[in-house]
């Protein structure tokens, strides 16, 4: 049996018992985001299922925007799956704290034009873990803006700045 295969099995026994108390909407969205390590934008997709109260399941991914420098391109996205606890709503403001575990590929490539030495790639994956927090913002309507700052526990590390929308489906 595996690392994976063991913790996949630890979650779900975990978390099976609340299934049948969710009292939330489930939630899709949208987002434009920011990370430090790559110094770029990206775009993201995002999920809530909720398990529990006050507790939700958030799947999502992105995909940072090419970066091409001095002839080096890099190509870089992340795949996240957080479990959010949110605290007592305030007002039209319900803020959470995330936990979670993050996957991250990196493909760098160089395309040598001038000739000197030839083309070169190289890709790298690897797991880390998520730390942060965000606020959904109540508009009185199927549209829930957020926003969500956390940080990513790999290699350089990274901390990713967000913020888009959700629809209540």
């Amino acid at each position: 049996m595996t690392l994976k295969s063991l913790c996949l099995g630890v979650f779900i026994a975990v978390l099976a018992p609340f299934v049948s108390n969710a009292q939330d909407q489930t939630k899709l969205g949208g987002y434009l985001a920011y990370g430090t390590e790559i110094e770029n934008i990206g775009i993201g997709v995002n999920a809530e299922f909720p398990i529990a109260d006050q507790l939700t399941i958030a799947p999502s991914f992105t995909y940072f925007l090419p970066k091409d420098e001095f002839g080096v391109k890099v190509n870089w996205f992340e795949l996240n799956g957080n479990v959010n606890y949110y605290f007592v709503d305030s007002s039209n403001i319900s803020v959470y704290g995330l936990g979670g575990l993050n996957y991250s590929s990196v493909k760098v490539s160089y395309d040598d034009a001038v000739g000197f030495g030839g083309d070169f790639s190289a890709s790298d994956g690897r797991f880390g873990l998520n730390l942060g927090g965000g606020a959904n913002f109540e508009i009185g309507s199927n549209i829930l803006p957020f926003a969500e700052l956390k940080y990513v526990i790999i290699d350089g590390g990274q901390l990713v700045i967000a913020a888009g929308v959700k629809f209540n489906i």
